[in-house]
């Protein structure tokens, strides 16, 4: 027989709870846990997890998985962080369970606490997933979380996917390989009758001071907003802020995943504005939402946003609005990062870089050789080979008499005025209108790469096949290409 401190720790069940009957119904429906499934509950100490511990351990027969304990000391509170680890290890000890612990201290300073520990949780739970040590992590996410989730959204402003709030289910990938998910499978049930079973069952837990600290806005809504909203219009008004998250959740999912998308056969960076305006207001919105994050990464895309787009859309040509955040640079080596622009063009929105800051910049590069762009964060190289040796590619592209050549080349961006004469073309042409063919635009079109020799004739543009006058039939030959930043 265990001890009465040993009670004190372990999750010991007798008969099925009715919370536990709940959970269960709510863990078949969802499909979160199948059998065979190793599970890693995220115990924090906190009530919750407890019970989410206690809880599946009391169905983990009649799902059929093996049940362990993984912890993050995030080291925050000093010696209560090191408190609350020790508590969870004897938990899971005395409860027979494998444990799964992780030390990832953050910085209490300055903002974003939260996501900064989140993130390094997270972290973990892909590494435990990564390494096949569990298939699933349970996480104590419950219907007050949600609430709270949705309330802070509708606050700060948000959209029909802000109000999905905490989804049940999400995967742990990472470039593009899956590994395992997180589940929230409390989000039905309220926190305190998550305390009143842990009473009942004479089940301890630990109280995380910080969870009062009313500077952290989560925390004012959920011990002062919560609380008026269930006084005023009673506890139900809880649940239907988890049932619009529902709602929502399959709003969402029926557009990315299962609707048809009218209005979005636009090309890359454009969007025709005779087909966006014959849709209805709400799709049109949705149009916009999903042009701008396909094109735009890391633009903050907001209701207002998405209305001056709209409202550029109806608009006169020439004009433009530029997008909060900045582009991140396909090379991090880059020299720039500017922000999105929007152009109402005759036909169509056109999404580009604004160019305010972009500048000339010229190279000089030996033969062979290589040279750093650091405008563009990539290298160029001149190499010089047997003509027979080099592959397909570089064949078509151009490969060229180093008479023609020289021992010195520079590279630049293009010009106004330069001129360029590509094999398979009648004649030569202007590297504006080249560049316009390729539906080049903005900051892309103005740094295009070019070089040319020590007499000022054109020998390469970046892309195109090289004068049939310039090339090297046999022999040696010289090949310009564009190389990855190092």
């Amino acid at each position: 027989m265990p001890t009465a401190a040993e009670r004190r720790f372990s999750c010991n069940i007798s008969t099925m709870h009715e919370l536990a009957e709940q959970l269960l119904k709510t863990i078949r429906k969802q499909g979160a846990l199948r059998a065979g499934d190793r599970v890693a509950v995220a115990v924090s100490g906190g009530a919750d997890s407890v019970a989410l511990l206690c809880l599946l351990m009391e169905l983990r027969a009649e799902l059929g998985v093996v049940i362990s304990v993984a912890h993050v000391n995030h080291k925050l509170r000093g010696s209560e962080s090191d408190e609350d680890e020790r508590f969870v290890r004897r938990l899971a000890s005395a409860s027979g369970l494998e444990l799964h612990v992780c030390d990832a201290p953050v910085d209490g300073s300055g903002k974003g606490i939260e996501a900064k520990a989140r993130d390094l949780r997270y972290e973990f739970f892909r590494g435990l997933a990564r390494d096949q040590r569990v298939s699933k992590i349970a996480t104590a996410h419950t219907l007050d979380d949600q609430a709270e989730t949705v309330l802070l959204r509708m606050f700060r402003g948000t959209g029909i996917r802000g109000l999905t709030g905490v989804h049940p289910r999400i995967a742990l990938e990472e470039g593009g390989h899956w590994f395992g998910e997180v589940v929230r499978p409390l989000l039905g049930l309220r926190h305190v009758a998550l305390v009143k079973f842990l009473e009942k069952q004479g089940q301890n837990w630990r109280e995380d001071s910080s969870n009062k600290d009313l500077t952290f806005l989560r925390n004012r809504v959920r011990h002062r907003l919560l609380p008026i909203i269930a006084e005023e219009f009673g506890e139900s008004a809880i649940e239907h802020m988890g049932e619009l998250a529902e709602i929502a959740r399959a709003e969402e999912e029926q557009w990315t995943e299962g609707a048809e998308r009218p209005g979005l056969e636009h090309s890359g960076a454009a969007l025709n504005v005779e087909q966006l305006s014959s849709l209805r207001l709400a799709t049109q919105r949705r149009v916009v939402r999903a042009w701008v994050e396909a094109n735009a990464p890391g633009a903050s895309i907001s209701f207002r946003l998405i209305e001056d787009v709209l409202d550029l859309a109806g608009g006169t040509i020439g004009k433009e609005l530029t997008l909060p955040g900045r582009m991140p640079h396909p090379h991090p080596n880059a020299k720039y990062a500017r922000p999105y622009l929007i152009r109402r063009a005759r036909h169509e929105l056109v999404l580009d870089a604004d160019i305010g800051d972009a500048r000339d910049y010229e190279y000089s590069l030996s033969v062979p050789g290589e040279v750093l762009i650091r405008e563009l964060g990539i290298r160029i190289e001149a190499r010089l080979a047997d003509a027979e040796t080099l592959s397909e590619q570089e064949r078509e592209l151009g490969v060229l008499d180093p008479a023609h050549v020289g021992k010195n080349i520079v590279i630049r961006n293009w010009r106004p005025g330069d001129r360029f004469w590509p094999v398979h073309t009648k004649e030569e042409k202007k590297v504006k209108e080249l560049l316009g063919e390729r539906h080049a635009t903005g900051v892309e079109k103005q740094m295009w790469p070019v070089a040319m020799n020590e007499v000022g004739a054109l020998l390469w543009v970046r892309g195109f096949p090289g004068p049939v006058s310039l090339r090297a039939r046999a022999g040696k030959a010289v090949c310009i290409r564009e190389v990855a930043s190092r």
